[in-house]
C-alpha cells in the first residue's frame, strides 16, 4: 500500500510527498518527473461476441524518471558505458502510481504493474509496504532483495519473488552489478483481506530456458492446488513463456468470468481471440482481455519476427 501525504505548502505546485521508512522524504512533481511518450496514441478497444480486448501501446504509458537522491542513490553517471539510460531509473507505469494520479486505477485485482529499468549500482533504498501482495519478475540482470524478515538474496533472469506485505514490512531492491542494467516487472495485487502475516518466497529461474515454448505457472492462489512457483493470498494466476522463433504458437485457456492482462515483455507477438480478432503487440505493449463467453475460450499467442517473451496475469472479472 502506498504511503502518501500531501503537504499543503506545496499544493499550488501539485507536489506529492512520499516517505520511505522515515529515512527519505521527497517531493515529486507530476509535471516534470514523468511523461507519456506520445499522449496522442489511443488505447484501442475491440468487442467480439466472446471477448473484449483493449490494446495498451507502450507510448500511452506514463514514464517516471525520478531524482536519484530521493531513493538514496548517488548522482547519475550517464557517461558510464554500462548505462543504457541517462537517469538511474526509467519506470513505465501501467496504472496510477506515485506522482501519476490520473491513470487507470487498476485492472481487476491487479493494482500496479511497473516495468522498471535500473542502471548499474543503483536501486530503491529501504522503504515500507503493507496490505499488498507484491510479485516481481526479473527480465534482465540480477535483483538483490533485502527485507525486515531477514531475507537477503539475488535473483536473475526468469526468476520470480513474492512478498505478502500484510501488517507491514521494510525492504530494499538493488542492482548491485556495476556494469549491467537490471530490468524487472513489479506487480502489486490486492489481497483478499488486510492484516495478513508478512511472508516472502522466491523461485530461481533458469534464464527463461525453462519457459521456452511452454507456460511456466509462476504464481497462483494459496487456496489453489496448482503447481505454481509462488503462492499469494488472492485468486490470481501469473504465467510466462518465451516463444523461441517467429511463427511459434502457444495457447492459453481463458475461462468464463475471467480476464487477463498480457504484457509483451520482449519481442513482438499476436494474440488471436478464438479467430474472432487478432491483436498485435509490440515490445512493452500490453492488452486487457475480458471474457464475455459462457464457455472456456482459447487465447493463441504467436511470435512475430523472432522470439517473443510474454507475461500473463489472469484473474476473475472485476
Amino acid at each position: 500500500e502506498e504511503r502518501w501525504r500531501v503537504n499543503r505548502k506545496y499544493q499550488r505546485r501539485s507536489m506529492i510527498a512520499r516517505s520511505f521508512g522515515g529515512r527519505v522524504s521527497t517531493f515529486v512533481s507530476a509535471f516534470t518527473v514523468g511523461k507519456q511518450e506520445r499522449s496522442r496514441t489511443a488505447i484501442s478497444t475491440r468487442m467480439t461476441s466472446k471477448m473484449a480486448v483493449s490494446v495498451v501501446p507502450k507510448e500511452t504509458l506514463y514514464v517516471s524518471e525520478p531524482d536519484p537522491a530521493w531513493f538514496g542513490n548517488g548522482k547519475n553517471e550517464s557517461s558510464n558505458p554500462g548505462w543504457t539510460n541517462a537517469n538511474w531509473l526509467k519506470s513505465r507505469f501501467h496504472f496510477s502510481f506515485a506522482e501519476h494520479t490520473n491513470g487507470k486505477p487498476k485492472f481487476g485485482v491487479l493494482r500496479v504493474l511497473n516495468d522498471d529499468l535500473v542502471q548499474p549500482s543503483r536501486g530503491f533504498g529501504t522503504h515500507p509496504h503493507s496490505n499488498m501482495e507484491i510479485v516481481t519478475y526479473v527480465v534482465d540482470g540480477e535483483l538483490t532483495h533485502k527485507d525486515s524478515m531477514g531475507t537477503s538474496e539475488s535473483l536473475g533472469r526468469g526468476s520470480v519473488q513474492f512478498m505478502t506485505a500484510g501488517t507491514g514490512v521494510m525492504h530494499s531492491e538493488y542492482n548491485d552489478d556495476d556494469k549491467n542494467p537490471l530490468r524487472f516487472i513489479q506487480m502489486w495485487i490486492l489481497p483478499r483481506k488486510r492484516g495478513l502475516k508478512p511472508n516472502y518466497g522466491s523461485y530461481r529461474g533458469g534464464g527463461c530456458d525453462n519457459a521456452r515454448d511452454k507456460w511456466v505457472h509462476l504464481v497462483s492462489s494459496v487456496e489453489s492446488q496448482a503447481d505454481a512457483k509462488a503462492k499469494v493470498d488472492q485468486d490470481v494466476n501469473i504465467y510466462v513463456t518465451e516463444l523461441s522463433e517467429a511463427g511459434r504458437k502457444l495457447d492459453l485457456d481463458l475461462e468464463p468470468d475471467r480476464q487477463a492482462y498480457v504484457l509483451a515483455v520482449e519481442g513482438m507477438l499476436t494474440v488471436d481471440l478464438e479467430g474472432a480478432s487478432t491483436e498485435k503487440l509490440n515490445q512493452q505493449d500490453a492488452a486487457e482481455i475480458v471474457s464475455k463467453s459462457d464457455r472456456t475460450e482459447q487465447l493463441e499467442f504467436t511470435a512475430v519476427g523472432g522470439t517473443a517473451h510474454v507475461l500473463v496475469v489472469e484473474m476473475a472479472n472485476g
